[in-house]
């Protein structure tokens, strides 16, 4: 049976929780359609939204108002290549290879702090420059730690749940990832690791008072980190009342919440964003979703936000089905993309309505940025994945008992 064969849903309720009817079963639809049409949904949200907010700025840059539009329909196209080779690949080599993957991803975020190969953007060494592509490292640690985590929770879950030592063993993963994402400097990224690994390892049954003692450490690192550096520092001012100097350190977070009061309840149209007019500072990047709230309105807002939740919720019960059939790589792989993905939507989406202060942190599957829509895209891909096997294990079963 093809994975890719289409079947409507009958209603609404249906759709979103992915449930069938009597004459559908797992072993008719082999691929969980609700992901995947959430999935195209955003990301053709995002390309829209990006030509819309880059417009100004790529016509000053190069005087072709569709420059990033044309690249980010690029980076589309190879995540849809990606896509397609990743789809085939079995779970079982992302366990058996997660530490030649960890150990790419660590030489790639050293690599990109070597002067002359690293590029510097804004003061931030976050990317390698292989000709007119950039590379951002930061964004697949990311999935390589959380590959990693996966398969040593299969191998060492009891360890972790019954020893302070095997739960301080990832931890040590994750800071030495977190070492070297702060020298380029990324303390946003660092969070992210931060959060979904300690959301993992409370899923997989770690003592509270583990939690309680790491949380306590992390609270006091970020706040040193904060306090080392001056724009840090900053920032959290300027996000506690941006308006004391809206023309200085508070300047972006202002302009984006003009950006959000001028869209009102219907926004002010397709295209018809004053504020990314040069007004607001990334707009088609880290801040794009002010600029969904102004052209848009609060309806968009809140369409956006319900796809990229549904998305978040179906890929934990993808990860709550395979760890039920048994594939715990897989289960709990599918727990920290959902994690990951809806808490790096959280912290976007915060700073950009002035909730949280402001980290370059993209808005999954919407944000212009190549290395992020190609990982965000590979993620997905395998949460695809991981539903297949677990349908076509349960297919499996359900043929055996009755023969």
């Amino acid at each position: 049976m093809s994975i890719l064969t289409l079947r409507p849903f009958q209603s609404l309720g249906q759709w979103i929780m992915g449930s069938r009817t009597g004459s559908e079963s797992d072993c008719e639809v082999m691929y969980d359609r609700t992901l995947l049409w959430l999935s195209l949904g955003l990301a053709l949200v995002g390309f829209i939204m990006v030509t819309s907010a880059s417009m100004p700025v790529a016509q000053r840059y190069t005087e072709d108002p569709f420059l990033f539009a044309k690249r980010d329909a690029i980076y589309m196209g190879l995540a849809f290549a990606a896509a397609l080779v990743t789809l085939r690949i079995p779970m079982e080599m992302w366990q058996r290879y997660s530490p030649v993957i960890l150990i790419i991803a660590i030489v790639m975020l050293l690599v990109v702090l070597v002067p002359g190969i690293g590029s510097s953007v804004n003061g931030a060494s976050r990317w390698i420059s292989l000709g007119p592509v950039n590379i951002q490292p930061a964004e697949a640690s990311k999935l390589a730690l959380f590959i990693y985590l996966a398969s040593y929770l299969v191998r060492k879950v009891d360890e972790v749940r019954n020893n302070f030592w095997g739960f301080c063993k990832p931890m040590g993963v994750m800071v030495i990832l977190a070492v070297l994402l702060l020298a380029q400097p990324d303390l946003g990224s660092v969070v992210v690791l931060f959060v979904t690994t300690l959301g993992m390892l409370f899923l997989a049954g770690a003592k509270l008072w583990q939690f309680l003692a790491i949380i306590g450490s992390g609270v006091f690192a970020v706040v040193l980190l904060i306090i080392a550096e001056p724009y840090r520092l900053r920032r959290v001012t300027s996000f506690w009342d941006p308006w004391a100097d809206p023309f200085g350190a508070g300047y972006q977070l202002t302009q984006s919440l003009m950006a959000f009061g001028r869209g009102e309840f219907l926004g002010q149209g397709l295209g018809n964003s004053v504020q990314k007019l040069e007004y607001l500072p990334e707009a088609h990047t880290d801040f794009i979703f002010a600029i969904i709230g102004e052209e848009l309105g609060y309806v968009g807002v809140v369409l956006v936000l319900l796809m990229v939740f549904f998305v978040a919720f179906r890929a934990m019960l993808i990860g709550r089905r395979a760890l039920e059939a048994g594939q715990r790589f897989s289960g709990f792989l599918a727990c920290e993309i959902g994690i990951w993905f809806s808490f790096q939507t959280l912290v976007n989406v915060g700073a950009a309505a002035g909730i949280l202060p402001t980290k370059g942190l993209t808005l999954p599957l919407i944000s212009y940025g190549g290395s992020s829509l190609l990982v965000m895209s590979t993620a997905i891909v395998m949460l695809l994945r991981i539903d297949y096997e677990t349908r076509l294990a349960t297919c499996q079963a359900h043929g055996r008992g009755t023969r």
